[in-house]
């Protein structure tokens, strides 16, 4: 089907971008000001802010409860809050199971109703040029390094780690186990100077679980512009919200925690997944999300 969303009033970080937009096959076909010379049928979107669908970290989906569970949590988490996709880890021990971790895990997701992207979630000990090499194969986004101690990094032959993560370069992402908030900081600095000095691509702080990630995050991890981005060639993925009274101001930021009242419609690739406080379900509709470069588009801290 092929139709007009005309008058779109489009977020991006504190700017409203007013648009029209061609969708041909869920896909949007052309972006641009005025399209008075088509003849389809259109909606009119006046009414409301429109902004890409929000892109979550969640590597603590509890997949092995029973369905009607894990449906109220993917309910609750993602689609109540206006999200899209998430990004989340399989965990990994030992760098042998890599492969078969990450086919059992994508196949506990497969009921998911929103798109996912998976990364790896591993000890400190793994951090190895072999094992890198496999995650190149297996085109793994981004690797979640779970750190106990600073003496942990300082073992690390960082040197090889780089050469081995050339030319695919997905990022290394920091989680600091420490329960003690001063040997956090303590970490956090020492990661932060040793991925400088070393120049290996990597977050330079830990995310935050069930947040929206950054452009800059999700450019890093090669998620940008997938998702998380409206654009002529893209998908149509999008949330609607009421627009705010005359004279306020808001940005892309804030939609997730201070304005989700406001959340009217949220769309995932052509597909209407919660109109109002009503949610579609549907079990599988999402797809898993595969990234051939992490950080092709640069976008800067």
């Amino acid at each position: 089907m092929t139709y007009i969303i005309e008058n779109a009033n489009i977020l991006k970080e504190d700017k409203l971008i007013k648009t029209s937009l061609l969708i041909k096959n869920n896909e949007i076909s052309l972006m641009q000001a005025e399209m008075k010379r088509f003849q389809f049928a259109r909606m009119d979107a006046a009414a409301f802010i429109m902004a890409a669908g929000f892109v979550v970290l969640d590597t603590s989906i509890p997949l092995e409860k029973p369905f009607i569970e894990l449906k109220e949590y993917y309910i609750r988490e993602f689609l109540l809050k206006g999200c899209t996709a998430f990004l989340t880890a399989a965990p990994v021990k030992h760098e042998y199971s890599m492969k078969s971790d990450l086919k059992c895990f994508k196949a506990s997701l497969l009921s998911s109703p929103i798109d996912y992207i998976i990364g790896v979630k591993i000890p400190v000990r793994l951090l190895t040029p072999s094992f890198i090499r496999r995650c190149k194969r297996e085109r793994v986004p981004v690797v979640f390094v779970e750190i106990q101690d600073a003496k942990e990094l300082e073992a690390v032959p960082w040197g090889w780690l780089r050469e081995a993560m050339f030319p695919y370069n997905c990022p290394l992402s920091p989680i600091f186990a420490s329960r003690n908030e001063k040997e956090k900081s303590r970490i956090n600095t020492l990661w932060k100077k040793m991925m400088q000095e070393q120049k290996i691509p990597s977050m330079p702080n830990e995310l935050n679980e069930h947040e929206p990630l950054s452009r800059s995050v999700l450019s890093k991890a090669g998620i940008y512009p997938l998702k998380g981005n409206i654009h002529q060639g893209g998908e149509i993925s999008y949330n609607l919200y009421e627009k705010p009274a005359e004279g306020l101001t808001v940005e892309e930021s804030q939609l997730f925690h201070y304005h989700r009242d406001k959340l009217a419609v949220s769309v995932l690739r052509g597909k209407v997944i919660r109109a109002g406080q009503k949610v579609v379900f549907r079990s599988g509709s999402g797809e898993h999300v595969n990234i051939s470069t992490p950080a092709y588009f640069k976008i800067a801290d």
